[in-house]
């Protein structure tokens, strides 16, 4: 999956229009009225469209049923939902980034569900699916930044940031048009989604009592302050000042890491396909513990199924839930995309074919924060896009990029929820 599944949630947060639109979403419609009760339809992206249609055909037995498998990018069917579902043209069950579907739930687009009576998954899932008490999804899958290294470069993953301090002086790696900069390790920390893990391992957080309180708002406390600051002398010391370009950091780490100019990186599992097709001898870890001895605590996310709150079959759908989460079908769910199924038995029997990348996210995980998903994110990316900049580039101290950033994103909450 590509990255950006944490950012999708962005345009969800102008509630106050789409609410409007669907107080008045439960009357029937003559294409609503046109829908057979016989028939659960199944939105999916093109990329799971095979695994639908190869696991379909038990649960069509077992309840009497068609499901009609749809194939729509997930974000596109998700942005349709609030029009779609009052004309009918909603499909039944889809997927739904871990992100979105807080601010869906909460404006009344998805039905609440049930995890089945013998689910598996631990309460970082279980939490990734539950806004105010309620669960508006199943998780399907899980994903977090990882650590990837070139075998060619690197025997082994750096253990520590220690570790990787000691190969950034490694004169192998030197940036040839800046004289004492290196690309040994890079990471695209202009980006708060790539700088999150670090800010939060130094003890910086997005909201208080677990990502609920957006009263509370945590990046420019001492130890969010400390993160930055260590993030700004990689930036001033150390990095070519190409890792300062907000829009094009991701390509220079793409470029140096695939060109063999860097030994170790930062990236999701989303990034493993275009090493492997560039040919890329690399391997995957866990990022490296911190310097202050703490975990690197990235966002964890995912995706979930979900059921439209317009669906005229909801129990069916939940029985779909049931079915598509269960251990065979989840085990079945990654062989087909290798991507790391959320169900916690499925997962285990994933790390049993010792694919390291696999293995990396699922142990990165385990550190993992789970993004809110409540719409007031919105705002922390919104104002957290120049934090890293401002502090990097100098302009500002990381105390003051730190606190201007906060005084955006409360202000911002202030105006735009009333909180």
């Amino acid at each position: 999956m590509k990255k950006g599944w944490k950012r999708f949630g962005l345009g969800l947060v102008a509630a106050s229009a789409v609410l409007a639109l669907t107080a008045c979403g439960g009357g029937k419609d003559k294409k609503d009225e046109g829908k057979k009760d016989d028939t659960l339809e199944v939105s999916v992206a093109k990329g799971y469209v095979k695994y639908v249609n190869e696991i379909k055909g038990d649960f069509e037995k077992e309840n009497g049923i068609k499901v009609k498998v749809i194939e729509k990018d997930m974000f596109e069917q998700l942005d349709a939902l609030s029009l779609d579902g009052p004309a009918g043209k909603a499909p039944d069950v889809m997927m739904s980034a871990f992100d979105r579907l807080g601010p869906l739930g909460l404006q009344g687009h998805l039905a609440e569900v049930k995890l089945s009576d013998d689910s598996h998954y631990n309460d970082t899932d279980k939490k990734q699916v539950t806004v105010q008490d309620k669960q508006y999804g199943s998780p399907a899958v899980i994903e977090t930044l990882i650590m990837y290294y070139n075998k060619d470069l690197i025997k082994e993953a750096p253990k520590t940031f220690k570790d990787i301090e000691e190969l950034a002086k490694d004169e192998k790696y030197a940036f040839k048009d800046e004289e004492g900069k290196n690309t040994a390790f890079l990471a695209k920390w202009t980006d708060f989604y790539f700088a999150y893990g670090l800010i939060s391992g130094y003890g910086g957080y997005t909201f208080g009592k677990d990502g609920t309180d957006p009263k509370d708002v945590g990046l420019n406390n001492k130890g969010a302050v400390e993160g930055i600051q260590y993030a700004t002398d990689w930036f001033q010391k150390t990095w070519p000042k190409g890792m300062m370009d907000v829009k094009a950091a991701g390509d220079f780490v793409t470029n140096q890491f695939t060109g063999g100019h860097a030994a170790a990186i930062i990236d999701g599992p989303w990034a493993a396909a275009n090493y492997k097709d560039a040919g890329l001898n690399f391997g995957a870890a866990k990022i490296p513990t911190l310097n202050n001895g703490k975990e690197y605590e990235a966002f964890g996310g995912g995706k979930a199924w979900v059921v439209s709150n317009y669906s005229k079959n909801k129990e069916m759908s939940q029985k779909w839930l049931d079915y598509v989460t269960n251990d065979k079908n989840q085990e079945a769910f990654y062989k087909a995309t290798q991507e790391v199924p959320a169900n916690n038995n499925a997962r285990e029997a994933a790390t049993k074919e010792n694919n390291e990348l696999t293995t990396a996210v699922i142990e990165q995980y385990k550190n993992s924060k789970p993004m809110p998903n409540i719409p007031e994110m919105a705002e922390i990316f919104a104002g957290g896009e120049n934090l890293m900049f401002d502090a990097a580039s100098g302009k500002k101290t990381p105390k003051e990029a730190a606190d201007a950033a906060v005084k955006v994103i409360t202000e911002n909450i202030e105006q735009k929820y009333g909180e």
